[in-house]
């Protein structure tokens, strides 16, 4: 078969494409199924995928949106390195968890990569990154709020060989047994990313026999073009211009705070340029992202913007562009803390969002809760008496949108579809008993489409000495309304002790001491409001009273309607109501 043949050959090249996207599923699937630790095979903490031979993405399985992006890092650092020192050989496997250059995001987030060899030839990659329970640190659950500088956040893997040539390290695995709290769980997870990442070869080269390597190649080139015009295609129905967004990051969890962050986004017929110059430096806390994080954050919300149903490949991304200064808190270099990165990293997304919500408002909402909402509480199990450790993610509200109510009780953007510990599970495997998951009512984000509720998720301690790190971003700045909708509230938790003490609430603190009996009292932010509050319809405002999603007191000072505190009856619209109401009756005529 010729090679104009193969070129012409649409119907081969979707098979092959659509097959490597199948790749990418049955690796995420495989890493879920084999992991050790809650976190991946609860809460999907990982991505996994294939790249070409130059680390340009083909297909991924995403537990966690934030990743997005990561992988082609990761295996382009791997390139670069191996290059200059070496060569990759059949069999080897690399590990990788540098923050700054090689896919990072912080270090409990460990990238495995395989090169894939067909005939002699480097053809491809299988590479996945999964989130660590633990990879030592000074803190339980490595990362933490309090870090100054990278060394304290935990194990740094600087793109090494964990197999040479199909042969273990054990030595470099010795050094990850000595160096973290729970070898069971980390080593678990890591031989889960080998069995992946030996899944996608597999498969891989498997397609390679079926269809021979010139039409794999082929077909590698036809998706990411493929992916190249489907984005162009979209950014052209934008509309075009300059858009900016301001906002502020609360603190760094050390003392410093708050910083100034911004965006000017740039829509062309062919371009889709984000420019995070001016924003502020790097930070002595742990909130710094390095410039990958920032890369993926905005990758989430262009596809957002552009084709939300867009199989990712890096073809999609080749229309956007992203600047930002040296050295800042959206590109933070060696030896800056990363551990709590994405309190930043979900305002690269943010701010995007903002900017561009008043100009495609059929395709983005008002603010959510934004924040990972990220936990870690370790302790002694009361019964087996054996060290705990939960780190897991909260849900909160989302934004309204136009002609949209706002989500209740989702993972913020950073997150995408994950899970949280389910009740038995945390109860079972750990010291701890859930006293409260229920909704946040708190009224916020009034607008003629309401923001979705938050949560409130609540410990009790069942065990003396345990310690709660929590950070809670969003504290002081709340997530924001648009098109005349209120904003939603902030992100908090507190500490009820058993005495009936209260401490707090906090957005930040680290390792808390809880004794046997104190409750830790998890609250995440309602989302933001789509337009006026007085324009929401009587019967919805009723019903939102009856749900108690709204009290009768709010139901009249944020939306103008009378009601029986006992049968929820309408008595009557408020005097600021009436008088909005007749004014857009006159705007009618």
């Amino acid at each position: 078969m010729s090679e104009t043949t193969l070129k012409n050959d649409q119907f081969t090249l979707e098979i092959v494409k659509d097959s490597l996207i199948a790749i990418g599923e049955e690796m995420f699937h495989t890493l879920a199924r084999t992991s050790m630790s809650p976190i991946i095979y609860e809460v999907l903490d990982f991505a996994s995928g294939l790249t070409d031979a130059k680390g340009q993405l083909l297909t991924q399985g995403n537990g966690v949106t934030g990743f997005i992006g990561m992988l082609t890092f990761m295996v382009k650092e791997t390139l670069k390195k191996f290059s200059a020192n070496g060569e990759l050989k059949p069999g080897d496997i690399i590990i990788i968890n540098d923050p700054y250059g090689g896919g990072g995001s912080h270090l409990s987030d460990v990238g495995l990569l395989l090169p894939i060899f067909y005939e002699g030839e480097l053809i491809a990659f299988s590479a996945n990154k999964a989130h660590w329970t633990e990879v030592g640190g000074k803190d339980p659950g490595s990362w933490t709020t309090d870090s100054t500088e990278i060394f304290q956040e935990g194990l740094q893997f600087p793109c090494v060989n964990l197999f040479e040539e199909g042969k273990l390290n054990q030595p470099l695995v010795d050094i990850i047994a000595a160096n973290v709290r729970f070898p069971d769980l980390s080593l678990g997870d890591m031989w889960a990313q080998v069995a992946a990442l030996r899944t996608g070869e597999k498969r891989f080269r498997e397609l390679c026999d079926k269809h021979g390597k010139a039409v794999v190649k082929d077909a590698i080139d036809h998706l990411l073009r493929h992916g190249e015009q489907l984005a162009v295609k979209e950014i052209a129905k934008l509309p075009k211009g300059t858009y900016e967004a301001i906002d502020f990051i609360d603190d760094d969890g050390v003392g410093n705070g708050p910083f100034k962050v911004q965006v000017k986004v740039t829509i062309t017929d062919d371009e889709f340029i984000c420019d995070f110059r001016g924003s502020h430096p790097q930070v002595l806390g742990p909130v710094n992202c390095s410039y990958t994080a920032l890369v993926s954050a905005v990758r989430v919300i262009f596809l957002a913007v552009t084709n939300p149903s867009q199989d990712v490949n890096d073809g999609v991304f080749r229309p956007l562009h992203i600047l930002v200064d040296d050295r800042s808190i959206f590109s933070a270099e060696r030896p800056a803390a990363v551990s709590t990165y994405w309190e930043t990293m979900m305002y690269g997304a943010d701010l995007v969002w903002k900017a561009l919500a008043p100009v495609v408002p059929h395709r983005l909402n008002a603010g959510h809760l934004l924040s990972v909402c990220g936990v870690v509480l370790s302790g002694i199990h009361p019964d087996t008496h054996e060290p705990f450790l939960v780190v897991e993610p909260s849900v909160g509200g989302w934004g309204a949108g136009d002609r949209l109510d706002g989500m209740a009780g989702q993972f913020c953007i950073g997150d995408g579809e994950t899970y949280n510990v389910p009740v038995e599970v945390a109860e079972t495997r750990y010291g701890i008993m859930v006293e409260e998951y229920s909704l946040r009512t708190d009224g916020a984000g009034a607008g003629k489409y309401r923001g979705g509720s938050g949560a409130i998720r609540s410990y009790r301690a069942m065990s003396d000495g345990q310690t709660i790190t929590a950070t809670f971003g969003r504290h002081k700045y709340l997530p924001w309304g648009f098109n005349g909708g209120h904003d939603g509230s902030r992100n908090e938790f507190e500490i009820v002790k058993a005495n009936g003490e209260v401490a707090g609430p906090f957005g930040k603190y680290a390792r808390f001491p809880l004794n046997k009996g104190d409750v830790v009292r998890l609250v995440t932010a309602t989302g933001g409001g789509y337009g006026n509050p007085l324009e929401r319809p009587i019967e919805k405002v009723v019903l939102d009273a009856k749900n108690g999603y709204i009290s009768v007191e709010q139901a009249r000072d944020l939306y103008g309607v009378e009601l029986d505190k006992a049968t929820y009856r309408v008595e009557g619209v408020t005097p600021q109501r009436q008088s909005f109401e007749q004014e857009e009756q006159q705007c009618s005529l």
